[in-house]
């Protein structure tokens, strides 16, 4: 006899944003790189501690026994893939939405059912390409766990859901183009259960930033043509060319998925204070007490971040 019952447990969905599209385009292509990606995904569940429930078309339930490792799971796979999909010609490009709920569900031998796997799957179709959208409940329980943003999607109306629920998207710097906060709110909430979405821009990522990174190199020349033409013995614009190099370091740490972000910062302040100290030299190398305190500070998030990633 089949072995039924309740439990508590965090449920993992995942699925394909444009799968039609993909398949109309190139249907042999798309059915290897999806078993390419799937693969990952349940290399890095089971890294997690999770198990894959079941797989059907373009889609994939797992569950975990601690949520931490849910969303842990869910970051390491968006981040993997966005790994892959960067070696792909943007229209061929396999970008993933994953949706997390913590929820009493019904256990029947290997699969599970109920309203816990159907808000999971709701998240998940609010979800925007290559995203996480989480519950109230799984926010709750990882907000001061995880090293990411999180930002509230007020709450979204999903199909067969009354009241709706109250969803989280995590900021993990792998969707690109988002629309700004208030417009994604709207907009998320309206189409919820929708899986027919857009096809997500093919713009790229880093546009916005390169105008910037323009502008600013435009203005640098500027002033540092302003002070030699206004010379008089001290070149003073080595200050503002030292902020404008800062806010570009910054701005590259923010779109940057290659390194840690907290220790990309701690780089750029050493890499700051070093400036700061050539450039009002007076005799003496007083940089070198701040940087050992950052040292410190990078080694203790290196050990931090080995630790929390297995």
């Amino acid at each position: 006899m089949t072995d039924t019952h309740r439990k508590l447990t965090t449920i993992f969905c995942a699925d394909v944003q444009d799968y039609s599209r993909l398949m109309g385009a190139d249907e042999e292509g798309t059915l290897a790189t999806l078993k390419r990606y799937r693969d990952a995904m349940a290399r890095l569940i089971e890294a997690h501690e999770g198990r894959v429930v079941n797989t059907w078309g373009d889609g994939l339930i797992a569950e975990f026994p601690s949520v931490v490792e849910a969303v842990r799971a869910a970051i390491d796979v968006q981040t993997e893939l966005a790994g892959l999909n960067a070696e792909r010609q943007s229209d061929a490009r396999m970008l993933f939405r994953i949706g997390i709920n913590l929820g009493d569900v019904i256990a029947e031998g290997n699969d599970i059912y109920g309203d816990g796997v159907n808000i999971a799957a709701r998240l998940q179709a609010s979800a925007p390409a290559g995203g996480i959208v989480i519950s109230s409940t799984v926010y709750d329980q990882v907000r001061n766990k995880v090293a990411v943003g999180f930002e509230f999607l007020g709450r979204l109306e999903v199909k067969n859901i009354e009241g709706g629920v109250q969803g989280y998207a995590v900021r993990i710097g792998t969707v690109e183009d988002q629309a700004p906060p208030t417009e994604r709110i709207g907009e998320w909430g309206r189409r919820g259960a929708s899986a027919d979405r857009a096809p997500a821009s093919d713009e790229p990522s880093g546009r916005a930033d390169h105008r910037v990174f323009g502008v600013l190199a435009v203005i640098a020349a500027g002033i540092v043509v302003f002070n030699l033409l206004s010379w008089e013995g001290v070149f003073w614009a080595r200050w503002p060319l030292l902020a404008f190099a800062l806010v570009a370091i910054l701005l590259w740490v923010r779109k940057t998925r290659a390194v840690d972000g907290v220790l990309a910062l701690l780089g750029t302040a050493g890499l700051t204070v070093i400036a700061v100290n050539l450039l009002s030299w007076e005799g003496t190398f007083w940089a070198i007490w701040p940087l050992f305190g950052i040292a410190i500070a990078a080694a203790i998030r290196w050990i931090v971040r080995g630790t929390t990633s297995r």
